[in-house]
């Protein structure tokens, strides 16, 4: 390596173990290898930045029509009457509360709003809520979408679906170098669409992932 680092001895301070599947990318070679694993921390990085566009823009969205949803039906709020199984309605629950420990009411909405995960989001688009949550709200946060609302749904799930994956991932330091990126960039652009094509666009000009997929270093 040009920069005087002996590679061995951080290949053996990384582990080989962690370094096992940049090891089978790169052939066995321990330099490619390294390489590699430095470009899936900025890829990973890039992903982070992306899912994180995504995300606000999106649960933004899903909000804004469970507040209109609410107050159709006379209600203040859809914290306390969204029709949740036990996991939705605990991860509400724990968002409420880790709002309230920084000595934060748990009635500022937004704070709450932005204390529930990416995947509470994904799981109130599923199958099991179609009539009771997606047909007369959640739909209308997509209007950009299939018309189809059915079909809506399963695409809007769908690309959750993927970018919850990769965002876990990240957050767990795992190797993201093998995966379809492009195909999760074009997730993020197309999902972002669905609300607004402005978002769209404003995901598609600013993710760094683009730039970051074409310097993937060349292994031997």
């Amino acid at each position: 390596m040009s920069t005087g680092i002996d590679t061995t001895v951080l290949g053996e301070l990384l582990s080989r173990p962690r370094l096992r599947s940049y090891l089978e990318a790169a052939h066995g070679d321990l330099s490619s290898a390294v390489r590699l694993y430095e470009w899936n921390t900025v890829v990973s990085g890039a992903a982070l930045a992306t899912v994180a566009m995504v995300e606000v823009i999106t649960r933004n969205a899903l909000d804004a029509q469970l507040t209109a949803w609410a107050q159709r039906r006379g209600e203040e709020s859809w914290f306390e009457t969204i029709p949740l199984e036990a996991r939705g309605l605990g991860d509400l629950d724990r968002a409420q509360r880790a709002v309230e420990s920084r000595g934060i009411s748990a009635g500022q909405h937004g704070k709450v709003v932005a204390e529930l995960t990416f995947g509470f989001w994904r799981y109130i688009v599923a199958q099991r809520y179609l009539t009771s949550l997606w047909v007369p709200a959640l739909n209308k946060a997509f209007p950009y979408g299939y018309r189809d609302i059915r079909e809506r749904r399963r695409a809007v799930e769908r690309h959750l679906v993927a970018l919850t994956v990769l965002r876990n991932r990240v957050a767990h330091h795992e190797p993201i170098h093998r995966r379809d990126l492009g195909a999760d960039l074009r997730a993020a652009v197309e999902l972002t669409t669905w609300v607004h094509p402005d978002a769209g666009a404003w995901v598609g000009a600013r993710s760094p992932l683009q730039t970051v997929l074409e310097h993937r270093p060349r292994l031997c």
